[in-house]
Formats: structure tokens, sequence, C-alpha cells
């Protein structure tokens, strides 16, 4: 059995790239079965497959028989609609020991932007979750990724990972509080309902702004966040007719279109008389057309401008990184010695079936000698003898087949097999 992942991430691929391979949540399950598919129509109909994707990072993970590799790189890239070639020369194609390292670094928050940040571990068994659904998980994904959730609680118990480390949220924060002397006096508008608004509304409503405003598709969703906040819900289609009003934007949909124009934020500027606007583009494909950044009085940010700033003070946990790689070296080593174990399941399965007929087989032969009045001594010892005879028929015959050479070896693993003495 074999483990693979084929990814791409915000340190191997530009924003662009990223939003071609991007699925949304409720996009997970039906990808899979498409994926999946494309595998049953090859050599590889029994494949195993589960796929993350977040504002930082798609990737595939496999199990098979055999890794596929190739074959996962045309998948995805016909996907996003590129050529194979850059794909290939923007991911990451990882196998057995290498994969099982990687998803566990992920899990751990050592390959995050922001270093040690648990977000990942939620979208990670969100992604588990849809494979789940779809009948994608078998024992071997699953594994890896119970592992992954393991390793990830011990790194987070045993080490300071994530201690101090700055969240995309709040250095949006920190930026804005550069751009604005006083954040009491702003009015902010965040567009999007899911779990990263939330988390930089719960951000930028601790410095507390003179407005707060959620701007969703589904206006009851956004209803029920703004009113955590103290603010007020409006619909995605009244966005472009108030965003004037505000001074700050946050945005971050799953729409695969932007849905802030440059004709839109041109108007805003107009009507606000070219008085600053600060907005921040977490979305992956982006939200806001990237035209905007080239306006005056327009202080635009997406999540790989806001890398810098989330990586300040990185440098004071490299020795929490250095431990949490030894328990993910222990981790990745424990994995691979139950991925090794799981090679010799069908010959187990097999040894249990034969060893199961034969005790059968003497079972029977028993009842019919009892049956016939037979002493219980006598049937015993026959049903022992027979037993016996059947288990040692196979080496027996090996000890006199072959060559010197090849009888010398098989007598010394029968000797390992059959002679071990009880310590």
């Amino acid at each position: 059995m074999s483990v693979w992942t084929l990814g791409l991430n915000h340190t191997t691929a530009p924003l662009d790239l990223r939003g071609r391979f991007a699925f949304a949540l409720d996009q997970l399950a039906p990808t899979l079965q498409s994926l999946r598919s494309s595998f049953a129509t090859g050599r590889h109909p029994q494949v195993e497959a589960a796929i993350i994707s977040t504002c930082n990072r798609t990737e595939i993970y496999c199990a098979a028989e055999h890794a596929a590799l190739d074959h996962t790189v045309g998948w995805l890239a016909e996907s996003g609609g590129v050529a194979p070639a850059l794909l290939r020369s923007h991911a990451y194609a990882l196998q057995d020991d290498e994969a099982a390292r990687h998803v566990f670094r992920v899990a751990s928050g050592l390959d995050s932007m922001v270093l040690g940040e648990a977000q990942i571990l939620g979208q990670m068994k969100d992604a588990v979750r849809a494979a789940e659904t779809v009948g994608a998980l078998g024992s071997t994904l699953n594994q890896l990724f119970q592992r992954s959730f393991a390793v990830a609680k011990e790194v987070r118990t045993a080490t300071e990972i994530g201690a101090h480390s700055i969240s995309m949220a709040a250095a949006a924060v920190r930026l804005a509080g550069q751009l604005f002397e006083d954040l009491h006096q702003t009015r902010v508008l965040f567009v999007g309902a899911g779990e990263m608004i939330d988390l930089a509304a719960t951000h930028f409503a601790a410095k507390d702004p003179k407005a707060i405003a959620i701007a969703n598709r589904t206006l009851e969703r956004g209803e029920k966040l703004a009113s955590r906040f103290g603010g007020e819900a409006m619909r995605l289609a009244d966005l472009p007719n108030r965003l004037a009003e505000f001074d700050i934007v946050v945005s971050c949909t799953a729409s695969t279109l932007p849905i802030i124009g440059l004709g839109a934020v041109e108007r805003a500027l107009k009507a606000r008389k070219h008085r600053p606007m600060f907005m921040v583009d977490l979305a992956v494909p982006r939200d806001i057309e990237p035209e905007v950044k080239a306006l005056e009085d327009i202080y635009l940010y997406t999540v790989d401008d806001l890398a810098q700033v989330v990586q300040q003070g990185q440098a004071n946990r490299q020795a929490a990184v250095a431990q949490a790689e030894v328990i993910i070296d222990a981790g990745v080593q424990s994995f691979m010695h139950w991925l090794g174990q799981r090679g010799t399941v069908p010959l187990i399965q097999q040894l249990n079936a034969q060893a199961d007929e034969w005790r059968a087989a003497e079972m029977a032969r028993a009842r019919k000698l009892l049956a016939r009045g037979e002493p219980v001594d006598a049937v015993l010892e026959a049903m022992s003898r027979g037993l016996t005879q059947k288990l040692l028929h196979g080496a027996m015959a090996e000890l006199h087949a072959g060559d010197a050479e090849s009888r010398e070896h098989t007598a010394q693993t029968i000797s390992r097999l059959f002679l071990r003495k009880e310590r």
C-alpha cells in the first residue's frame, strides 16, 4: 500500500494560480467523486482520496496499492485549466514517509503562513468529513489523518509552537491601525460570513469601531453574525451602492469571480472625496479585482501581502519548531510501521482461512469417529496428529526441494518459525 500527496501552497504558487485550484467546502464531495472516477478508468480502480483546500493551499491525498502521481497531476491540471508542466513547476509531489511527514506538519501548523496557527486543523477535519461522506476515505487515509490529529495535539500540548502567533486577522488590524490613527472612528464592512470573516470581525470589534456591517449573499446568516458584534447586515446586492460608507473593507467569500470591481471602488472613492480606504481580500480566488490596488487612496492587501506581517516574531519560536519536528518524526515512523504491516494483511487472512479449513476438516472427521463409537482418547490423538501433519506438510516439502543453498535458507526460516523457544 502506498500513500501520496500532490499540492501547492503560499510558498510554491502565486495567489492567482492557487485560485484556479480552490474548492469551496460544498464542492469537495463532487470533486472527490470526479477524481476517483478518473482513477477507475485506468489501472488504479481502488483509490482512497481526500482534498484539503484553504486560502493558502490545495492538497490531494491518496492511497492505493501503487502510487499514481502522474495521473493525479494530470487530473488536477485539467481541473484548473492549466498545462501539467505549469502545475508541476509550482507543486510538490510527495510519497509514503514524505507524504506522512507533510500532513503531520500541516496539521501541527508548521507549514502554515502563520506558524503554529490552529485554524488549519479544523479545515483538515472538514476535509476528512467530506471524504467520509462520499465513501472516499478508506482505512489507510483514515489512519493517516487520525494520526496527524493526534500528533498535532501532542505538538500543541508539549511545545509553545502557537505562542504569540499573529493571525491573518490580527495582521489586518495592525495594518489598518497604521493607516487610521484611531480605529474607534472607522466604519468597517465585512463581506462574507464564514470562519475567516468571523475571526476578522472578532479582532476588529475589539477596537470598538464606530460601525460594523456584514454583507452576505444569505441575509439570515449575515444577520446572525452581525448581531454578535452589534452591527447591521445587508444583502450582497446592495454592496456597490453602500461601499462609500466604509473606511475598512474585509472580504472573504467562496465566489469564483471578483464581487468588488474596479468601477464600484472608483465610484466609492469619488463619493468619499478620496478619503482613503483600507481593503483586505482574504479570498482565494480573489474577491476584489487586482486592478483596484493601483488606485490612489486605496490600500489593498491580499493573503500573500500579509505574509511579511504574520511572519514577524517567528524566529522566536524556532526552538518550539525543533521540538515539534521530533514529535512528528516519531509519528512518521509509527505510521510507516503500521503501513508496512498492512502489506501482510492479505497473507494473514489467507493463513487464517487455511487453518480454519484444516480445523473444520479434522473436527468433522473426529465427529464421525465418535459417532461410530471410537474411544475419545483415540479420536483426540487422531485429530491432533492430522492437524500436525497438515501444518508441517508444506515445511517438510520445502526442506526436500531445490538446491543445497535454497534448502539451507529454507531450514533457517523454518527453524525461526517452528523451533522458537518460549521466553
